[in-house]
């Protein structure tokens, strides 16, 4: 069994890939758009003029695959109740991640030393994204 996060950014997907692409080296492993599904939607679920828009993408950030969507397209993100977490290598990878994934969105704890890491923060990213970025102890895990 296996459980994967899948985001829905409600007309804004394309702008979200390109941005974790650069915050977070993510790679595009696939991306299909509503009017390249094989079969017709339902009446409905895809609206007028979202033709273009993302059916369906996955992203690989690190070891980990992230799937991503427009949804209905509404244009309003509704992320809450939950938390992506990033663990990364070290404080200064950390330092970069954390600056790259707040840019035009909020810090909600900045980052510092914790009696788990040497460096933790929280950040909400600029599609309303909440990310905990965690820097390994020396040592590993």
């Amino acid at each position: 069994m296996q459980v994967q996060s899948y985001l829905i950014f409600e007309g804004r997907c394309e702008e979200a890939i390109a941005f974790y692409r650069k915050a977070l080296g993510a790679e595009v492993v696939m991306l299909m758009r509503f009017k390249e599904n094989p079969d017709p939607p339902p009446p409905g679920m895809v609206p007028p003029g979202s033709e273009d828009k993302v059916m369906h993408a996955e992203l690989r950030i690190g070891d980990t695959t992230v799937m991503l969507s427009d949804g209905m397209c509404t244009g309003a993100t509704r992320f809450g109740g939950f938390m992506l977490s990033l663990s990364v290598a070290d404080e200064a990878e950390a330092d970069r991640r954390f600056a790259a994934l707040g840019d035009g969105g909020h810090v909600e704890m900045a980052l510092g030393k914790t009696f788990f890491s040497p460096s933790f923060g929280m950040v909400t990213d600029r599609f309303g994204v909440s990310w905990a970025v965690i820097a390994q102890p020396e040592g590993g895990h």
